[in-house]
């Protein structure tokens, strides 16, 4: 009776392939990825915009200001001015600009039909761009 080791096999060599597996994984998930997002980056309608030579972009319109107080007084650009003197200066600047915007500034007491009144004298005037100018609020100092 011998005794002895038995034989044991040889221990597995390292491994020296590169596991690709996973990044073409990924890569499959990019391209997926970027397939489905390409088209949405681009505008599906096509323009050739035709060229003129207006007013440069970035010109300021004229501007009008319009205010009613909290006792429902009208003021324009500053200065007190009655209802028919003020459907008088609206169409006047109606006139010599269609295009003039009209800033109007109220009081939050002011009833919402005076607000209305204001803004229907402006339209039969001729003045179709109205532009409401409110106050942000101020954040609270810490």
């Amino acid at each position: 009776m011998a005794f002895g080791r038995l034989e044991s096999p040889k221990p597995d060599a390292p491994m020296c392939e590169i596991n690709v597996t996973p990044m073409v994984d990924v890569m499959l998930v990019l391209l997926v990825i970027f397939i489905l997002t390409a088209p949405l980056m681009t505008s599906a309608i096509r323009l050739d915009l035709p060229q003129s030579e207006g007013t440069e972009a970035g010109a300021a319109p004229q501007a009008v200001s319009l205010v009613v107080d909290a006792q429902g007084a009208l003021f324009l650009n500053d200065k007190p001015i009655s209802p028919e003197a003020l459907r008088q200066r609206l169409s006047e600047a109606a006139k010599r600009n269609p295009q003039t915007e009209l800033e109007l500034r109220a009081d939050q007491s002011v009833p919402y039909g005076r607000v209305v009144e204001a803004m229907g004298l402006a339209q039969k005037a001729g003045l179709s761009r109205i532009g409401f100018v409110a106050q942000t609020p101020s954040t609270p100092k810490r």
